[in-house]
Protein backbone atom coordinates (compact mmCIF):
# COMPACT_ATOMS: atom_id res chain seq x y z
CA UNK A 1 0.00 0.00 0.00
CA UNK A 2 1.42 3.40 -0.97
CA UNK A 3 1.94 6.07 1.69
CA UNK A 4 -0.74 8.19 -0.04
CA UNK A 5 -3.41 5.46 0.07
CA UNK A 6 -2.40 4.67 3.63
CA UNK A 7 -2.93 8.31 4.71
CA UNK A 8 -6.34 8.47 2.99
CA UNK A 9 -7.42 5.17 4.59
CA UNK A 10 -6.42 6.41 8.06
CA UNK A 11 -8.38 9.66 7.62
CA UNK A 12 -11.47 7.69 6.54
CA UNK A 13 -11.12 5.41 9.57
CA UNK A 14 -10.57 8.24 12.07
CA UNK A 15 -13.16 10.70 10.72
CA UNK A 16 -15.74 8.71 8.70
CA UNK A 17 -18.49 11.32 9.24
CA UNK A 18 -16.44 14.25 7.89
CA UNK A 19 -17.36 13.86 4.21
CA UNK A 20 -16.07 17.20 2.95
CA UNK A 21 -12.76 16.80 4.78
CA UNK A 22 -12.27 13.29 3.37
CA UNK A 23 -13.08 14.61 -0.12
CA UNK A 24 -10.50 17.41 0.22
CA UNK A 25 -7.84 15.00 1.50
CA UNK A 26 -8.48 12.56 -1.36
CA UNK A 27 -8.32 15.32 -3.98
CA UNK A 28 -5.03 16.70 -2.65
CA UNK A 29 -3.33 13.43 -1.71
CA UNK A 30 -3.87 11.62 -5.01
CA UNK A 31 -2.24 14.50 -6.87
CA UNK A 32 0.76 14.39 -4.50
CA UNK A 33 1.71 10.85 -5.61
CA UNK A 34 4.53 12.14 -7.89
CA UNK A 35 6.22 13.79 -4.88
CA UNK A 36 6.65 10.52 -3.00
CA UNK A 37 9.44 9.13 -5.20
CA UNK A 38 11.08 12.51 -5.63
CA UNK A 39 11.13 13.35 -1.91
CA UNK A 40 11.87 10.23 0.19
CA UNK A 41 12.75 12.64 3.03
CA UNK A 42 9.07 13.64 3.22
CA UNK A 43 8.06 9.99 3.65
CA UNK A 44 10.71 9.35 6.30
CA UNK A 45 9.63 12.42 8.33
CA UNK A 46 5.93 11.44 8.14
CA UNK A 47 5.02 14.71 6.39
CA UNK A 48 2.04 13.19 4.54
CA UNK A 49 0.56 11.78 7.78
CA UNK A 50 1.24 14.99 9.72
CA UNK A 51 -0.18 17.44 7.17
CA UNK A 52 -3.69 15.94 7.33
CA UNK A 53 -3.85 16.33 11.12
CA UNK A 54 -4.65 19.86 12.42
CA UNK A 55 -2.28 21.47 14.91
CA UNK A 56 -5.34 22.06 17.08
CA UNK A 57 -9.13 22.00 16.86
CA UNK A 58 -11.09 24.43 19.01
CA UNK A 59 -14.85 24.00 19.57
CA UNK A 60 -16.92 26.15 21.91
CA UNK A 61 -20.42 27.15 22.97
CA UNK A 62 -21.79 30.50 21.72
CA UNK A 63 -24.81 31.65 23.80
CA UNK A 64 -26.62 34.85 22.77
CA UNK A 65 -29.99 36.55 23.24
CA UNK A 66 -32.38 37.35 20.36
CA UNK A 67 -34.53 40.48 20.07
CA UNK A 68 -37.41 38.78 21.91
CA UNK A 69 -35.23 37.99 24.90
CA UNK A 70 -34.89 34.28 24.08
CA UNK A 71 -31.55 32.58 24.84
CA UNK A 72 -30.04 30.87 21.77
CA UNK A 73 -27.00 28.59 21.63
CA UNK A 74 -24.75 27.95 18.63
CA UNK A 75 -21.52 26.05 18.20
CA UNK A 76 -18.27 27.86 17.39
CA UNK A 77 -15.16 26.43 15.68
CA UNK A 78 -11.58 27.40 14.93
CA UNK A 79 -9.33 24.80 13.30
CA UNK A 80 -5.69 25.93 13.29
CA UNK A 81 -4.39 23.49 10.73
CA UNK A 82 -0.77 24.32 9.93
CA UNK A 83 1.50 27.29 10.69
CA UNK A 84 4.73 26.00 9.13
CA UNK A 85 5.21 29.05 6.88
CA UNK A 86 3.48 31.80 8.88
CA UNK A 87 0.69 32.71 11.32
CA UNK A 88 -2.59 30.86 10.86
CA UNK A 89 -4.78 32.64 8.30
CA UNK A 90 -8.28 31.81 7.13
CA UNK A 91 -11.85 33.00 7.16
CA UNK A 92 -14.80 32.68 9.53
CA UNK A 93 -17.98 31.21 8.03
CA UNK A 94 -21.47 31.77 9.49
CA UNK A 95 -23.95 29.35 7.94
CA UNK A 96 -26.36 26.67 9.25
CA UNK A 97 -24.40 23.98 7.35
CA UNK A 98 -21.20 24.62 9.31
CA UNK A 99 -19.83 21.60 11.16
CA UNK A 100 -16.38 20.32 12.10
CA UNK A 101 -15.88 18.43 8.82
CA UNK A 102 -16.58 21.52 6.72
CA UNK A 103 -14.28 23.71 8.81
CA UNK A 104 -11.52 21.08 8.62
CA UNK A 105 -11.83 20.82 4.83
CA UNK A 106 -11.65 24.58 4.49
CA UNK A 107 -8.66 24.84 6.83
CA UNK A 108 -6.85 22.03 5.00
CA UNK A 109 -7.39 23.71 1.60
CA UNK A 110 -6.21 27.00 3.10
CA UNK A 111 -2.73 25.56 3.84
CA UNK A 112 -1.96 25.10 0.13
CA UNK A 113 -3.82 28.18 -1.07
CA UNK A 114 -1.90 30.42 1.32
CA UNK A 115 1.37 28.76 0.36
CA UNK A 116 0.71 29.53 -3.32
CA UNK A 117 0.28 33.26 -2.65
CA UNK A 118 4.04 33.48 -1.87
CA UNK A 119 3.10 35.30 1.39
CA UNK A 120 4.04 33.91 4.85
CA UNK A 121 0.65 32.60 5.99
CA UNK A 122 -0.38 29.26 7.49
CA UNK A 123 -3.78 27.59 7.08
CA UNK A 124 -6.81 27.84 9.39
CA UNK A 125 -10.60 28.23 9.24
CA UNK A 126 -13.41 28.87 11.67
CA UNK A 127 -17.03 29.81 12.05
CA UNK A 128 -20.37 28.78 13.47
CA UNK A 129 -23.70 27.20 12.52
CA UNK A 130 -25.33 30.58 13.27
CA UNK A 131 -27.39 31.92 10.33
CA UNK A 132 -27.13 35.72 9.92
CA UNK A 133 -29.95 35.73 7.32
CA UNK A 134 -33.08 37.31 8.71
CA UNK A 135 -31.34 38.47 11.89
CA UNK A 136 -31.36 42.11 12.99
CA UNK A 137 -28.14 44.09 13.32
CA UNK A 138 -28.46 43.88 17.11
CA UNK A 139 -28.86 40.09 17.04
CA UNK A 140 -25.80 39.75 14.79
CA UNK A 141 -23.87 42.04 17.15
CA UNK A 142 -24.84 40.03 20.22
CA UNK A 143 -23.88 36.77 18.53
CA UNK A 144 -20.51 38.01 17.18
CA UNK A 145 -19.59 39.49 20.56
CA UNK A 146 -20.34 36.19 22.29
CA UNK A 147 -18.34 34.36 19.60
CA UNK A 148 -15.36 36.68 20.11
CA UNK A 149 -15.53 36.24 23.91
CA UNK A 150 -14.07 32.78 23.35
CA UNK A 151 -12.17 33.21 20.08
CA UNK A 152 -10.00 36.08 21.38
CA UNK A 153 -7.99 33.61 23.51
CA UNK A 154 -6.76 31.79 20.43
CA UNK A 155 -5.90 34.55 17.93
CA UNK A 156 -3.37 37.38 17.57
CA UNK A 157 -1.45 39.32 14.94
CA UNK A 158 1.44 36.82 15.02
CA UNK A 159 -0.64 33.78 16.01
CA UNK A 160 -3.85 33.55 13.97
CA UNK A 161 -5.46 36.23 11.81
CA UNK A 162 -9.09 35.41 10.85
CA UNK A 163 -11.03 37.08 8.01
CA UNK A 164 -14.50 36.89 6.49
CA UNK A 165 -16.13 34.07 4.51
CA UNK A 166 -19.74 33.12 3.76
CA UNK A 167 -22.03 35.07 6.10
CA UNK A 168 -19.23 37.30 7.38
CA UNK A 169 -19.00 40.66 5.63
CA UNK A 170 -18.11 44.18 6.69
CA UNK A 171 -20.83 44.36 9.36
CA UNK A 172 -19.71 41.15 11.07
CA UNK A 173 -15.99 41.98 10.86
CA UNK A 174 -16.71 45.39 12.42
CA UNK A 175 -18.56 43.85 15.37
CA UNK A 176 -15.91 41.14 15.84
CA UNK A 177 -12.97 43.51 15.74
CA UNK A 178 -14.69 46.14 17.90
CA UNK A 179 -15.21 43.58 20.64
CA UNK A 180 -11.70 42.14 20.30
CA UNK A 181 -10.26 45.65 20.64
CA UNK A 182 -12.38 46.27 23.73
CA UNK A 183 -11.37 43.03 25.46
CA UNK A 184 -7.65 43.23 24.62
CA UNK A 185 -7.29 47.01 24.83
CA UNK A 186 -5.11 47.05 21.72
CA UNK A 187 -5.38 48.10 18.09
CA UNK A 188 -3.60 45.37 16.16
CA UNK A 189 -3.63 43.46 12.88
CA UNK A 190 -5.71 40.56 14.14
CA UNK A 191 -8.64 40.56 11.68
CA UNK A 192 -8.63 41.32 7.96
CA UNK A 193 -11.49 42.41 5.76
CA UNK A 194 -11.92 45.57 7.85
CA UNK A 195 -13.33 48.84 6.61
CA UNK A 196 -10.77 51.42 5.48
CA UNK A 197 -11.51 53.65 8.47
CA UNK A 198 -9.97 51.19 10.92
CA UNK A 199 -7.15 49.43 9.11
CA UNK A 200 -8.62 47.77 6.03
CA UNK A 201 -7.16 47.65 2.54
CA UNK A 202 -8.41 49.00 -0.75
CA UNK A 203 -9.40 46.23 -3.21
CA UNK A 204 -9.94 43.66 -0.40
CA UNK A 205 -13.71 43.37 -1.07
CA UNK A 206 -13.01 42.90 -4.78
CA UNK A 207 -9.99 40.63 -4.43
CA UNK A 208 -11.44 37.09 -4.62
CA UNK A 209 -13.66 37.90 -7.61
CA UNK A 210 -10.98 39.90 -9.39
CA UNK A 211 -8.39 37.21 -8.67
CA UNK A 212 -10.52 34.38 -10.10
CA UNK A 213 -10.98 36.40 -13.29
CA UNK A 214 -7.27 37.26 -13.48
CA UNK A 215 -6.45 33.55 -13.12
CA UNK A 216 -8.95 32.63 -15.85
CA UNK A 217 -7.40 35.28 -18.12
CA UNK A 218 -3.95 33.71 -17.57
CA UNK A 219 -5.33 30.27 -18.48
CA UNK A 220 -7.10 31.64 -21.57
CA UNK A 221 -3.86 33.27 -22.72
CA UNK A 222 -2.20 29.83 -22.91
CA UNK A 223 -4.62 29.14 -25.80
CA UNK A 224 -4.25 32.60 -27.32
CA UNK A 225 -7.68 33.68 -26.10
CA UNK A 226 -9.05 36.44 -23.87
CA UNK A 227 -12.43 37.35 -22.33
CA UNK A 228 -13.59 39.51 -25.24
CA UNK A 229 -16.98 38.27 -26.43
CA UNK A 230 -17.05 35.22 -24.15
CA UNK A 231 -20.29 34.27 -22.37
CA UNK A 232 -19.60 33.73 -18.67
CA UNK A 233 -21.80 31.82 -16.20
CA UNK A 234 -21.31 32.95 -12.59
CA UNK A 235 -23.01 31.39 -9.56
CA UNK A 236 -23.62 33.14 -6.27
CA UNK A 237 -24.52 36.80 -5.83
CA UNK A 238 -22.34 37.85 -2.93
CA UNK A 239 -19.05 39.64 -2.80
CA UNK A 240 -17.09 37.16 -5.00
CA UNK A 241 -19.72 36.93 -7.73
CA UNK A 242 -20.32 40.69 -7.84
CA UNK A 243 -16.68 41.60 -8.37
CA UNK A 244 -16.10 38.73 -10.78
CA UNK A 245 -18.86 40.28 -12.90
CA UNK A 246 -17.23 43.71 -12.64
CA UNK A 247 -13.86 42.40 -13.82
CA UNK A 248 -15.35 40.19 -16.57
CA UNK A 249 -17.15 43.27 -17.93
CA UNK A 250 -13.93 45.26 -17.71
CA UNK A 251 -12.12 42.61 -19.79
CA UNK A 252 -14.85 42.49 -22.45
CA UNK A 253 -16.72 39.35 -21.41
CA UNK A 254 -20.48 38.94 -21.00
CA UNK A 255 -21.67 37.64 -17.59
CA UNK A 256 -25.20 36.27 -17.87
CA UNK A 257 -26.10 34.51 -14.59
CA UNK A 258 -26.35 34.99 -10.82
CA UNK A 259 -27.89 32.89 -8.04
CA UNK A 260 -28.65 32.59 -4.35
CA UNK A 261 -30.02 29.81 -2.16
CA UNK A 262 -33.57 30.33 -3.50
CA UNK A 263 -32.90 30.22 -7.25
CA UNK A 264 -31.03 31.80 -10.16
CA UNK A 265 -31.45 34.37 -12.93
CA UNK A 266 -30.32 34.27 -16.55
CA UNK A 267 -29.93 37.60 -18.35
CA UNK A 268 -29.09 36.95 -22.00
CA UNK A 269 -28.46 40.65 -22.54
CA UNK A 270 -25.61 40.53 -20.04
CA UNK A 271 -25.25 41.92 -16.51
CA UNK A 272 -23.71 45.32 -17.15
CA UNK A 273 -22.41 47.93 -14.67
CA UNK A 274 -25.86 49.45 -14.07
CA UNK A 275 -27.44 46.05 -13.35
CA UNK A 276 -24.51 45.10 -11.14
CA UNK A 277 -25.03 48.27 -9.08
CA UNK A 278 -28.65 47.15 -8.56
CA UNK A 279 -27.45 43.68 -7.40
CA UNK A 280 -24.98 45.23 -4.97
CA UNK A 281 -27.72 47.38 -3.44
CA UNK A 282 -30.11 44.40 -3.37
CA UNK A 283 -27.65 42.08 -1.64
CA UNK A 284 -25.45 44.32 0.48
CA UNK A 285 -27.93 47.01 1.60
CA UNK A 286 -31.46 45.62 1.33
CA UNK A 287 -30.39 41.97 1.82
CA UNK A 288 -33.03 40.81 -0.65
CA UNK A 289 -33.35 37.73 -2.89
CA UNK A 290 -32.03 37.41 -6.44
CA UNK A 291 -35.59 36.83 -7.68
CA UNK A 292 -36.09 40.60 -7.42
CA UNK A 293 -33.57 41.06 -10.26
CA UNK A 294 -36.07 39.55 -12.75
CA UNK A 295 -38.77 41.88 -11.42
CA UNK A 296 -36.53 44.90 -12.00
CA UNK A 297 -35.30 43.61 -15.39
CA UNK A 298 -38.22 41.61 -16.91
CA UNK A 299 -36.18 40.30 -19.86
CA UNK A 300 -34.14 38.22 -17.40
CA UNK A 301 -35.57 34.81 -16.49
CA UNK A 302 -35.79 33.56 -12.91
CA UNK A 303 -35.63 29.83 -12.13
CA UNK A 304 -36.99 29.05 -8.67
CA UNK A 305 -35.07 26.47 -6.67
CA UNK A 306 -32.55 25.90 -9.46
CA UNK A 307 -28.81 26.43 -9.51
CA UNK A 308 -27.05 28.12 -12.42
CA UNK A 309 -25.62 24.72 -13.41
CA UNK A 310 -29.06 23.04 -13.32
CA UNK A 311 -30.39 25.66 -15.72
CA UNK A 312 -27.43 25.41 -18.11
CA UNK A 313 -27.93 21.64 -18.29
CA UNK A 314 -31.74 21.70 -18.57
CA UNK A 315 -32.19 24.74 -20.84
CA UNK A 316 -29.23 24.09 -23.15
CA UNK A 317 -27.67 27.50 -22.53
CA UNK A 318 -24.47 28.24 -24.42
CA UNK A 319 -21.53 29.42 -22.31
CA UNK A 320 -17.76 29.62 -22.69
CA UNK A 321 -16.50 30.17 -19.13
CA UNK A 322 -17.93 28.88 -15.84
CA UNK A 323 -17.15 30.55 -12.52
CA UNK A 324 -18.70 28.63 -9.59
CA UNK A 325 -18.65 31.22 -6.80
CA UNK A 326 -21.35 29.98 -4.41
CA UNK A 327 -20.34 27.06 -2.17
CA UNK A 328 -18.72 23.63 -1.96
CA UNK A 329 -19.88 20.77 -4.22
CA UNK A 330 -22.26 22.85 -6.32
CA UNK A 331 -21.15 21.03 -9.51
CA UNK A 332 -21.34 17.23 -9.73
CA UNK A 333 -20.57 14.86 -12.62
CA UNK A 334 -23.91 15.32 -14.40
CA UNK A 335 -23.78 19.11 -14.14
CA UNK A 336 -20.17 19.07 -15.40
CA UNK A 337 -21.34 17.06 -18.43
CA UNK A 338 -23.96 19.78 -18.93
CA UNK A 339 -21.13 22.32 -19.12
CA UNK A 340 -19.42 20.24 -21.81
CA UNK A 341 -22.64 20.23 -23.88
CA UNK A 342 -22.99 23.98 -23.32
CA UNK A 343 -19.67 24.53 -25.09
CA UNK A 344 -17.82 25.55 -21.94
CA UNK A 345 -14.04 25.12 -22.05
CA UNK A 346 -12.82 27.04 -18.99
CA UNK A 347 -13.69 26.76 -15.27
CA UNK A 348 -12.23 29.15 -12.69
CA UNK A 349 -13.37 28.42 -9.15
CA UNK A 350 -14.19 31.40 -6.92
CA UNK A 351 -15.75 29.26 -4.15
CA UNK A 352 -13.95 26.64 -2.06
CA UNK A 353 -14.14 23.13 -3.61
CA UNK A 354 -17.27 23.90 -5.71
CA UNK A 355 -16.65 20.91 -8.02
CA UNK A 356 -16.69 17.36 -6.68
CA UNK A 357 -14.07 14.78 -7.72
CA UNK A 358 -16.26 13.29 -10.46
CA UNK A 359 -16.88 16.75 -11.95
CA UNK A 360 -13.14 17.46 -12.02
CA UNK A 361 -12.58 14.22 -13.99
CA UNK A 362 -15.13 15.44 -16.56
CA UNK A 363 -13.25 18.75 -16.93
CA UNK A 364 -9.92 17.02 -17.32
CA UNK A 365 -11.13 14.38 -19.78
CA UNK A 366 -12.63 17.13 -21.97
CA UNK A 367 -9.45 19.24 -22.02
CA UNK A 368 -10.95 22.11 -20.02
CA UNK A 369 -8.81 24.91 -18.70
CA UNK A 370 -9.51 24.11 -15.05
CA UNK A 371 -8.47 26.58 -12.33
CA UNK A 372 -8.93 24.80 -8.97
CA UNK A 373 -10.11 26.88 -6.01
CA UNK A 374 -6.86 26.87 -4.07
CA UNK A 375 -5.21 28.62 -7.03
CA UNK A 376 -8.04 30.56 -8.70
CA UNK A 377 -9.63 32.02 -5.56
CA UNK A 378 -6.39 32.75 -3.70
CA UNK A 379 -6.72 36.45 -4.55
CA UNK A 380 -8.86 37.05 -1.46
CA UNK A 381 -6.40 35.68 1.06
CA UNK A 382 -3.49 37.19 -0.89
CA UNK A 383 -5.01 40.63 -0.45
CA UNK A 384 -5.70 39.81 3.21
CA UNK A 385 -1.96 39.22 3.43
CA UNK A 386 -1.35 42.60 1.81
CA UNK A 387 -3.78 44.10 4.35
CA UNK A 388 -1.72 42.53 7.16
CA UNK A 389 1.42 44.14 5.70
CA UNK A 390 -0.23 47.56 5.60
CA UNK A 391 -1.50 47.17 9.19
CA UNK A 392 2.02 46.21 10.37
CA UNK A 393 3.54 49.23 8.65
CA UNK A 394 0.70 51.58 9.69
CA UNK A 395 0.18 52.81 6.14
CA UNK A 396 -2.21 52.54 3.19
CA UNK A 397 -1.38 51.63 -0.40
CA UNK A 398 -3.36 53.12 -3.28
CA UNK A 399 -6.08 51.17 -5.11
CA UNK A 400 -3.84 50.90 -8.17
CA UNK A 401 -0.91 49.63 -6.08
CA UNK A 402 -2.96 46.90 -4.35
CA UNK A 403 -4.65 45.83 -7.60
CA UNK A 404 -1.27 45.67 -9.32
CA UNK A 405 0.14 43.52 -6.50
CA UNK A 406 -2.95 41.26 -6.64
CA UNK A 407 -2.64 40.86 -10.42
CA UNK A 408 1.06 40.05 -9.99
CA UNK A 409 0.30 37.41 -7.33
CA UNK A 410 -2.33 35.71 -9.55
CA UNK A 411 0.16 35.63 -12.44
CA UNK A 412 2.76 34.13 -10.08
CA UNK A 413 0.30 31.46 -8.86
CA UNK A 414 -0.53 30.55 -12.46
CA UNK A 415 3.18 30.26 -13.27
CA UNK A 416 3.84 28.12 -10.17
CA UNK A 417 1.00 25.73 -11.10
CA UNK A 418 2.30 25.21 -14.64
CA UNK A 419 5.93 24.88 -13.51
CA UNK A 420 5.10 22.29 -10.82
CA UNK A 421 2.83 20.29 -13.13
CA UNK A 422 5.65 20.05 -15.68
CA UNK A 423 8.37 19.31 -13.09
CA UNK A 424 6.35 16.39 -11.71
CA UNK A 425 5.32 14.88 -15.06
CA UNK A 426 1.76 16.24 -15.34
CA UNK A 427 2.27 19.13 -17.78
CA UNK A 428 -0.69 21.51 -18.04
CA UNK A 429 -2.58 19.92 -15.11
CA UNK A 430 -3.46 22.91 -12.94
CA UNK A 431 -4.94 20.80 -10.14
CA UNK A 432 -1.79 18.71 -9.70
CA UNK A 433 0.42 21.77 -10.16
CA UNK A 434 -1.44 23.83 -7.55
CA UNK A 435 -1.45 21.03 -4.97
CA UNK A 436 2.22 20.11 -5.43
CA UNK A 437 3.50 23.70 -5.54
CA UNK A 438 1.57 24.55 -2.36
CA UNK A 439 2.53 21.31 -0.60
CA UNK A 440 6.28 21.24 -1.29
CA UNK A 441 6.88 24.67 0.24
CA UNK A 442 5.02 23.74 3.45
CA UNK A 443 6.62 20.27 3.58
CA UNK A 444 10.13 21.71 3.37
CA UNK A 445 9.37 24.09 6.24
CA UNK A 446 7.95 21.23 8.33
CA UNK A 447 11.06 19.18 7.57
CA UNK A 448 13.32 22.01 8.77
CA UNK A 449 11.57 22.10 12.18
CA UNK A 450 12.09 18.42 12.98
CA UNK A 451 9.30 16.35 14.49
CA UNK A 452 7.02 18.95 16.11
Amino acid sequence: MSVINDVIAKVKTKDPQEREFIQAVEEVMHTLEPTVAKHPEFVKAGIYERIVEPDRTIMFRVPWVDDKGNVKVNRGFRVQFNNAIGPYKGGLRLHPSVNLGIIKFLGFEQIFKNSLTTLPMGGAKGGSDFDPKGKSDMEVMRFTQSFMRELFRHIGADIDVPAGDIGVGGREIGFLYGYYKKIRNEHTGVLTGRALEYGGSLVRPEATGYGAVYFAAEMLATRNKDFKGLRVAISGSGNVAQYAIEKVNHLGGKPITLSDSSGCIVDEEGIDAQKLAYVQDLKEIRRGRIKEYSEKYPKAKYYDGKSVWDVIKEQGLKIDVAMPNATQNEINEELAKGLVKAGCFCVSEGANMPSDLAAIKVYQSNNFLYGPAKAANAGGVATSGLEMSQQSQRLYWSREEVDQKLHGIMKSIHKQCLAASEAYGQKGDYLTGANIAGFVKVAKAMLAYGIV
